[in-house]
């Protein structure tokens, strides 16, 4: 009998834990889009097919949809992103956001890819303001990345990009000191346009729960740890080294 070993370990900083992807069932038409939207869970591979219409995720309202979930705390957020077609308006986007309520007008934070491969970190600090260019936003040097992740530590929001093979990249990190700890966090598609509904695949979708700094296996030793105090920990994940 042959036996393939199919494991992988990764040391991280924190140790986390995944939920299933398949949670992501919250489906919102943010801001009320003239064109509604639908999105496809295929358990098989875990990959997402959104379409949504929705004028803009800019000024201070936003149009879109949005597959979302309820979450606390620190987290990170990891998925591939592409458009199967170039139709369409070419600042049509998807990505990864983290928001305050599911208000048109709420503070967000977002990583955003566009149809023209302008990648970038966006975000309206306050609810009701007025996003601007370039003020309110961190461009990638990466275009058309494939790989997007969005991490939140306490209060500040990181994005990282890369393409297969390549490790993550940080393209930049933003204070959002308005953002609530309990948030939502998901999935976005934005046509760019009110008169069309465009699609986007998503798929690697991962949502990790970060353990907070202060966590240590010894309850004796997590009761006297201070905040700036960090333990490291680790994470095994076993997976298809044939498909990834």
């Amino acid at each position: 009998m042959k036996t393939v070993l199919q494991l992988l370990f990764l040391c991280v900083a924190f140790p986390a834990w995944s939920q299933n992807a398949g949670n992501l069932q919250h489906w919102s038409a943010i801001g009320n889009p003239a064109l509604k939207g639908t999105y496809k869970y295929d358990s098989r591979d875990q990959s997402y097919t959104l379409s949504g219409g929705g004028y803009n995720i800019w000024f201070n309202r936003d149009e879109f949809q949005f597959l979302h979930t309820g979450i606390k705390g620190d987290f990170i957020l990891t998925a591939n992103f592409a458009f199967p077609s170039t139709a369409g308006d070419a600042h049509k986007k998807v990505g990864w956001m983290i928001r305050e309520s599911l208000q048109d007008d709420a503070s967000h934070i977002s990583a955003t890819y566009h149809a023209d491969g302008l990648t970038a970190l966006q975000w309206r600090v306050l609810r009701g303001a007025y996003m601007r260019d370039p003020e309110d936003e961190i461009f990638s040097t990466k275009k058309h990345p494939q790989v997007m992740q969005l991490e939140r530590t306490g209060n500040t929001i990181t994005m990282r990009v890369a393409n297969p093979g390549e490790p993550l990249q940080v393209v930049g990190s933003q204070e959002m000191a308005n953002l609530p700890d309990s948030v939502f966090a998901g999935l976005f598609i934005c046509s760019h346009n009110a008169d069309r509904v465009d699609t986007a695949r998503v798929w690697n979708v991962r949502v990790e729960k970060t353990v907070p700094n202060t966590w240590h296996p010894n309850p004796a030793v997590r009761s006297t740890m201070n905040t700036s105090e960090q333990s490291l920990g680790g994470r095994m994940e076993i997976l298809d080294v044939f498909t990834g």
